[in-house]
């Protein structure tokens, strides 16, 4: 598997250079309006880095055993391009036969990226999720209403259930111009629709924020940020208007796309006792400021290694110890 994958990073340094990935980004962003080619980009260019270098998988792959082969479902999330990547990634690094079940919304980018695993393993165990299908383990992705039905109709197996997740930074005034910039990457990227995009800032008192969202906007995206900003107004909310996004003073995670929430803190020690208060809501921090086993260096929030534990599940350990 170490060769597949590692052979599959090398067909993805070409990606968007040839006609069949070239045709794959077109139909992806014709079925779904929130992708862009830039994102599209972004997410191939993370897995190939983290994912599917080979001394990186050598290393990573060291700490786990190989499992008795089971039949395992992954129902994948389509918030941002190739998110169910990893899980389909450690399915069959630990030797299982992977049935998958792509969301509508990714369904052409993950189709495309089976079909290069096949052209270099015609017998990889990749099989499509049946509902009739019998499984013996299922990872399930989605919001936190789609976890819960998740959860009672796989009751009977060994699952992981993800849900809702966020991500925050946490700034000191130390960090640089390019360190700023990078975060904005952080932020924006994917329309702030994954649960790795920043969506709320804690600085220091009396720190003035300055986050510039990219020029070129999604028309959804564009209406989203209308909307938002015409009922903060019309409800008296204070608000600052970033230009194709908002910024609100709050202490809690934003739950709209098109708003970054920030809130000041006078204390690194108070900073840490929300972060252990809210712990269990948080996918990972961006920060020079604090140390915490997930967090990621400005600009990285994109880029998931194979050593970060999604939801403080290790995957790897999950379908090697059943």
């Amino acid at each position: 598997m170490i060769e597949i994958f590692s052979a599959l990073g090398e067909r993805l340094e070409h990606f968007c250079e040839e006609p069949s990935s070239q045709e794959a980004m077109r139909r992806a962003i014709e079925e779904n309006g929130w992708f862009s080619s830039h994102d599209i980009l972004l997410a191939v260019d993370a897995i190939r880095e983290e994912m599917l270098n080979r001394e990186k998988l050598e290393q990573w792959a060291k700490a786990y055993r190989k499992a008795e082969p089971r039949r395992v479902a992954i129902i994948m999330a389509g918030n941002i391009p190739l998110v169910g990547f990893y899980d389909l990634l450690c399915v069959l690094m630990a030797g299982h036969t992977a049935l998958v079940k792509p969301s509508s919304k990714d369904r052409v980018l993950t189709d495309y990226i089976i079909s290069l695993l096949r052209e270099i393993e015609p017998e990889i165990p990749i099989l499509p999720y049946s509902d009739n299908e019998p499984i013996d383990m299922a990872i399930a992705t989605g919001g936190d209403q789609a976890a819960q039905h998740f959860r009672t109709r796989y009751a009977n197996l060994p699952t992981i259930i993800r849900g809702s997740r966020h991500s925050l930074a946490v700034l000191d005034g130390n960090e640089s111009e390019e360190e700023i910039e990078a975060l904005a990457t952080d932020i924006f990227s994917h329309n702030g629709l994954g649960c790795r995009n920043i969506s709320l800032v804690l600085v220091p008192r009396g720190y003035d924020l300055k986050i510039t969202p990219p020029t070129e906007r999604n028309a959804m995206m564009e209406g989203n940020y209308r909307q938002n900003r015409a009922l903060k107004s019309m409800l008296g909310i204070p608000f600052k208007d970033l230009g194709g996004y908002i910024a609100v003073e709050s202490n809690n995670f934003s739950e709209n796309i098109s708003q970054i929430n920030y809130h000041t803190y006078d204390s690194i020690s108070e900073v840490e006792q929300w972060i252990a208060a809210n712990d269990r809501r948080i996918q990972c921090i961006v920060s020079n400021a604090i140390a915490h086993p997930r967090r990621v260096a400005f600009g990285r929030a994109q880029y998931p290694t194979l050593w970060d534990v999604a939801d403080g599940v290790d995957v790897m350990n999950f379908l090697t110890q059943q």
